[in-house]
């Protein structure tokens, strides 16, 4: 019997609306990140996505890879459909930075960005629950870079802005792509690179 340690295991996932990125604690009955997949014992979520979110998380054994994606040097994109047609004012300010939200009680002062309308729109595929009935006004995308990641950073910053986020999916992390992945779907990476 070896008692060299087990290598680090990867994952990238598409995580469906409605779930919590979380492997214990069931407040609720919500749906859990192990009721997609059998992941080993110790896979922790690198950041988090929000029930309401969607889009790419990845997942590893190694906490030092953890840190690693988790700093200010890593970009993540997120795409935002929002409440009505977002204005070149309001993707200059989201640019600019220095828009305040609430964070841990505290105010925070978000870092300058990368942010751009989205036109045309992407294509998703609806989620498990409609945004809205097209009878309650226009949407719009925005592409939002972040290097920073606070919570529920991208709602308040659009909500700041008077752009208020109705569905909210992260497509990359670093040079990893959402790409194709169904909702759910799973996929075992050899190593991240990031």
């Amino acid at each position: 019997m070896s008692d060299l340690p087990l290598p680090h295991r990867h994952f990238i996932l598409h995580k469906p609306f409605g779930y919590l990125s979380q492997f214990i604690g069931n407040p609720k009955n919500k749906k859990l990140l192990g009721h997609l997949y059998d992941f080993p014992v110790g896979t922790m979520a690198i950041g988090r996505l929000d029930q309401d979110s969607e889009g790419l998380l990845l997942l590893t054994t190694d906490g030092k890879m953890s840190e690693h994606v988790r700093g200010r040097k890593v970009e993540k994109e997120y795409y935002a459909q929002v409440d009505g047609i977002i204005t070149p004012e309001a993707i200059a300010q989201l640019q600019a930075g220095g828009i305040e939200i609430a964070h841990e009680k505290q105010p925070y002062f978000t870092l300058p960005c990368q942010a751009r309308h989205l036109n045309p729109a992407p294509e998703f595929p609806e989620r498990s629950r409609r945004v809205r009935d097209d009878r309650h006004g226009p949407t719009s995308w925005v592409s939002i870079i972040l290097t920073e990641g606070k919570n529920r950073q991208v709602r308040k910053m659009t909500a700041a802005v008077g752009f208020p986020t109705l569905r909210l999916i992260r497509v990359r992390i670093g040079e990893i792509t959402l790409g194709t992945m169904a909702s759910g779907e799973v996929q075992e990476a050899s190593n991240l690179t990031v």
